[in-house]
């Protein structure tokens, strides 16, 4: 009778992780769709510079390359803007970028008499 159990108990862990696995395959499928549609995109609208750029900013801060990509998608499709991007633009538009997140911090030390 424990033997039933366990054929059962190791039959349905099995069939969970043959469903897991396949979830995963599936998840992985569709970022690799949307990924391969977003450059198939990102071609169109930049130039082969343009896009050597975007990849290299992707390396040191991808969470701004996604940004930009994502942003420069949305505006070519809603027709804002005028294709291809030239890699002196995306400078331009890097610049501005990092412009609004850069921060000054002025320190100020005064004397407070010590000897």
């Amino acid at each position: 009778m424990s033997d039933e159990y366990d054929e059962e108990l190791q039959e349905l862990l099995r069939r969970k992780a043959l469903e897991q696995q396949r979830k995963a395959l599936e998840e992985q499928q569709k970022r690799a769709e949307i990924e391969a549609k977003k450059e198939a995109i990102l071609r169109v609208i930049l130039t082969p510079e343009a896009r050597q750029r975007l990849n290299n900013v992707k390396l040191v801060k991808p969470e701004v390359a996604e940004a930009i990509e994502n942003q420069l998608i949305a505006l070519a499709q809603a027709g804002r803007i005028q294709t291809p991007i030239t890699d002196d633009e995306l400078k331009e538009i890097l610049a501005q970028l990092t412009n609004q997140t850069k921060r000054d911090y002025k320190i100020t030390i005064k004397e407070r008499g010590w000897k």
